[in-house]
């Protein structure tokens, strides 16, 4: 768990995140993409919203999702996740790239996030990114997506990037996104490696690449 200001934010693996932080007083945390959580991260029943980018198994796991739900969680999430995520008796709303909202008064943000030059992703599946209003911290989660202009438009304090390739950007992709569009006015954290695809060596190269803020490789969780 990274200590950071006013928030916490940890790596659970693969895509996978969770942000702690307190609102008028109120401490509110925030999952995205749960998958395969570690023992310690499991039973934590402390979710007050779960974002979910598409409806991929390492993204989309009803499994791990379970371990974190409490009841009165709210669950938001890419439109093609919405059949899978119904069979759970908690508040879900669908979002598609563009849409703006306040959950358990969080302001998120709902950003394109798809491939440009490979098919796992496509653009019309409308699969999708997060901008998340952290206290006073906007925090881009880029989901598994390429290189894309939309990037530009999150203008994020801290961002999320997949770097593994092969399903996402490279190594070198991602800190060319990073410097050129999404430019972190904090830091960035490498994702999506060391669980499917991609190795702590494409997080180091990431690391060693991007030149516009501090990248910090997060051990998991």
């Amino acid at each position: 768990m990274l200590n950071y200001d006013t928030f916490q934010i940890a790596w659970l693996g693969h895509d996978g995140f969770k942000i702690i932080f307190t609102k008028n007083g109120e401490q509110k945390t925030i999952y995205i993409d749960p998958y395969q959580l570690s023992e310690s991260s499991k039973k934590a029943h402390d979710a007050d919203l779960v974002l979910i980018s598409h409806n991929h198994y390492d993204h989309l796991s009803l499994d791990d999702i379970q371990e974190i739900l409490k009841s009165d969680t709210k669950i938001l999430a890419s439109a093609e996740c919405i059949e899978k995520l119904s069979a759970l008796p908690h508040e879900l709303k669908g979002v598609a790239p563009g849409d703006n909202l306040a959950i358990q008064n969080v302001p998120v943000e709902v950003v394109p996030a798809y491939n440009t030059n490979k098919s796992f992703h496509p653009k019309d599946d409308k699969k999708v990114g997060f901008v998340i209003v952290v206290d006073k911290y906007r925090v881009y989660h880029a989901g598994d997506t390429d290189m894309i202009p939309e990037m530009e438009i999150t203008k994020p304090d801290v961002a999320l990037v997949p770097v593994s390739g092969t399903y996402v950007m490279n190594s070198e992709e991602a800190a060319k996104a990073t410097n050129e569009l999404i430019k972190p006015t904090q830091f960035v954290v490498p994702m999506h490696y060391g669980t499917i695809v991609g190795s702590e060596k494409d997080a180091m190269n990431f690391r060693d690449l991007v030149k516009v803020c501090e990248t910090k490789i997060l051990n998991k969780d």
